[in-house]
């Protein structure tokens, strides 16, 4: 018998080349392949994979922590737990993908780490069991709403969405924070999300069955701050509860409390709550008696807290003791490449809020909404879509629909040129004119980035790129 014969009835060389022909038949048909080590480090990405992950050389992701490369990344706990997710969908760069992932054995059965393979990137065999799986998350996000009660956090780090640098530098700060027990402080412009994320870190937490509890500090009179955060005992005061009450603190001890506005808190408070964080012992109003707290903080402002100490409005030990881990949360003006996603997902939550239409919302709109500084972010976003909505009779929202709300001027750059009174083109001579508008908007509102601007118009940049040939216009400089 020959060496060849033997080898290819020795059952173990079999099996080895039977994993190997299935990693390179895997390879050569997946649409991308990445591999990362027990500690989350890439080791592996293929040349297929880097353009969905907008990097140019496989180097640039190599020792890298897999969530930068892919945030929210699943590998890191199929690495750690050993446990495959054999077929899943994942958002990346505002599209689908169904993947595999699996972990990485030596050969002594020991996790060494997890690899995983983009199954397919275009879902249209896959669009019936999309659209369940979207209804059932939208129920899923409903019924939590209705059985959600005052200490309970709704909110996850899949509703906060968003994959532009700054959404995602906070997303992957915040999923640290989970991991830990650290004090947060959360900045950023009103509107950005703050309470979203923190009861994200909360629910992403050890505690995440344990209350949480929001203060608006700005919100509580001066006069009762100090017992709503630390409570009181019985006849601690004239008027006072003759049961004593509870505060925040004893509320949500096991769990967090989230203090919005901090920086709006009186000096004479800020001293009592820099004693809870570093002894973690609170002292009722009207009492002589401490009592053991664990609770964590997190924090959020949308002023300048060090301008507040260096004014003498904020007490700079407090400052210290709050910033164990700051996250900036981006203004939607920043942030529009995102624009698509999180206008959906507002969509979504709106029509599951009330009796409005299924809403879809047109590349046209998103034209006319990229428009728009939002000064009130996210907050104003909701709102604007809502009205919209309910202006709108049939659900599809158009750049038309914005431009009778949005704040006068914010269309400037929308203007479509205007035709002769009474004159009428061919259908598909106004179709291509629309369509090559609708490009040169995009343009515009991602300031000649390509990659964004086919985000918001929720096509690929192949094409977009072809979109582009086909009607003669030039990408420019700063289109990648």
């Amino acid at each position: 018998m020959s060496t060849l014969s033997s080898a290819v009835s020795d059952p173990a060389y079999v099996r080895a080349r039977a994993m190997v022909t299935l990693f390179e038949r895997l390879e050569h048909l997946c649409e991308g392949a990445i591999a990362i080590d027990r500690g989350g480090r890439v080791v592996y990405v293929n040349e297929k994979y880097l353009a969905a992950l907008g990097l140019k050389h496989i180097a640039e992701a190599i020792g890298r922590p897999i969530e930068e490369i892919i945030p929210n990344s699943l590998m890191r706990k199929v690495a750690e737990t050993g446990e495959p997710i054999l077929l899943d969908i994942m958002e990346l760069g505002g599209e689908q993908l169904v993947v595999t992932r699996m972990p990485i054995e030596d050969e002594n059965r020991k996790v060494i780490g997890a690899i995983g393979f983009v199954l397919y990137d275009h879902l249209e065999s896959l669009k019936p069991l999309l659209a369940r799986v979207s209804q059932l998350e939208s129920d899923l996000r409903l019924a939590r709403r209705q059985l959600s009660n005052a200490r309970a956090a709704r909110f996850t780090f899949a509703d906060f969405v968003g994959v532009t640098p700054g959404i995602a530098q906070a997303k992957e700060l915040a999923g640290r924070a989970a991991r830990q027990s650290v004090t947060v402080l959360l900045t950023g412009e009103t509107g950005t999300g703050k309470e979203m994320l923190a009861q994200a870190i909360h629910n992403a937490s050890s505690r995440a069955d344990k209350p949480f509890v929001s203060v608006n500090v700005a919100a509580i009179p001066d006069t009762l701050i100090e017992s709503e955060f630390f409570g009181t005992v019985p006849g601690a005061y004239t008027g006072a509860d003759r049961k004593g009450r509870e505060g925040k603190f004893r509320i949500a001890d096991g769990g967090t409390l989230f203090l919005d506005e901090i920086g709006e808190m009186p000096l004479q408070l800020q001293a009592k709550l820099l004693r809870v964080l570093q002894e973690r012992e609170i002292e009722p109003l009207g009492s002589d008696k401490v009592s053991k707290v664990d609770v964590r903080v997190v924090a959020a402002t949308n002023v300048d807290l060090r301008k507040r100490v260096s004014d003498g409005a904020f007490r700079a030990d407090l400052y210290y003791r709050l910033n164990v881990l700051s996250i900036d949360l981006p203004p939607l003006r920043d942030c529009l490449g995102d624009l698509p996603e999180i206008s959906a997902r507002l969509l979504e939550d709106i029509s599951a809020s009330g009796d409005y239409v299924s809403a879809k919302i047109t590349p046209s709109a998103l034209a006319a909404l990229a428009c728009y500084d939002w000064p009130g972010n996210v907050r104003e976003l909701r709102n604007i879509l809502e009205r919209a909505l309910i202006l709108s009779d049939s659900g599809r929202l158009t750049g038309d629909d914005f431009v009778r709300i949005l704040p006068v001027g914010t269309q400037t750059r929308l203007a479509v040129p205007m035709r002769a009174a009474g004159l009428v083109v061919p259908y598909a001579e106004a179709e291509a004119e629309f369509e090559k508008h609708t490009l040169e908007q995009a343009l515009a509102a991602s300031n000649g980035q390509i990659s964004e601007a086919a985000k918001m118009l929720r096509i690929s940049r192949a094409t977009f790129y072809k979109k582009l040939a086909k009607f003669g216009l030039a990408a420019g400089p700063a289109a990648v």
